[in-house]
């Protein structure tokens, strides 16, 4: 590609920073976004090492009160964005039953209403720019329901249902969006799950432990930007699931309830 604008949310770790690299080592420019400072500016000095040139632009999903003024902040970067990447996120490890309207609200706030509100304040700037990419990261849990994940699933839905219309309604303008699913993948995604009370989970997941490389997602995901493709599922053999609810539902559900949602 080009020298290209990337803003990534979700920059300070796993799937984000993988990305930041990968990108960094092809010579782009890139815009770090997430909570931690500190670890945004870890990977923005690892960026630049690498050969990218970088603005750390902290901000919380859960509470993005001004997106406008963000995104001025961020087109004065290089004055122009080419690719928003949509990585920030949180998930779950509690029973529905079980779990506070207050844990439910604040997944759905990051998952899915601070993703719409970025998205919402960038796309008039990738318009007027004569188009641009929009990245979602959903999940394979953005397909189908699986245990302990209620909300984040929930979540993860909600962004296929928005993000498909808005990219119906954008194709005129030259806006391309990709929704990316991935299954498990080594990153600290478990370890920073909410329980149903609110609480940190605080484990590594046996399936996350043994999952696909963040860098290898990371791959996955830039082939299918510059692919321009509508969706891509990376996985192990948790992606068949996929297909599975597709065409053979009750199967499905068989295996769903027979398998450990900690594993």
């Amino acid at each position: 590609m080009k020298t290209k604008t990337i803003w990534i949310t979700g920059a300070s770790g796993g799937i984000g920073e993988a990305l930041a690299l990968l990108y960094a080592s092809g010579g782009h420019n890139l815009i770090l976004s997430a909570r931690r400072q500190t670890e945004l500016q870890r990977v923005a000095e690892a960026c630049h090492a690498l050969g990218g040139k970088c603005l750390v632009l902290p901000l919380d999903l859960a509470d993005l009160k001004n997106p406008e003024a963000l995104v001025q902040k961020a087109l004065n970067f290089t004055q122009r964005l080419d690719i928003l990447i949509n990585n920030g996120g949180i998930t779950q490890r509690g029973l529905a039953a079980e779990t506070s309207m207050e844990v439910v609200r604040q997944i759905m706030e990051v998952n899915f209403f601070g993703q719409v509100a970025l998205t919402n304040a960038v796309l008039p700037h990738l318009i007027k720019n004569g188009g641009g990419q929009i990245v979602v990261l959903s999940s394979l849990t953005g397909k189908f329901g699986f245990g302990l994940r209620s909300t984040y699933a929930a979540s993860k839905h909600a962004l296929h249902g928005y993000f498909e219309s808005l990219s119906i309604e954008n194709y005129r303008n030259n806006i391309h969006v990709t929704m990316v699913c991935p299954g498990r993948i080594l990153t600290n995604i478990s370890v920073n799950a909410l329980n149903a009370d609110g609480t940190n989970y605080g484990l590594m997941d046996a399936g996350q432990k043994n999952g696909i490389d963040s860098k290898v997602c990371a791959m996955r995901i830039i082939e299918a930007v510059e692919k321009r493709k509508h969706e891509v599922i990376i996985g192990k053999t948790d992606k068949y699931l996929v297909k599975i609810k597709r065409f053979f539902p009750s199967l499905f559900f068989k295996i769903a309830i027979r398998l450990d949602p900690k594993k």
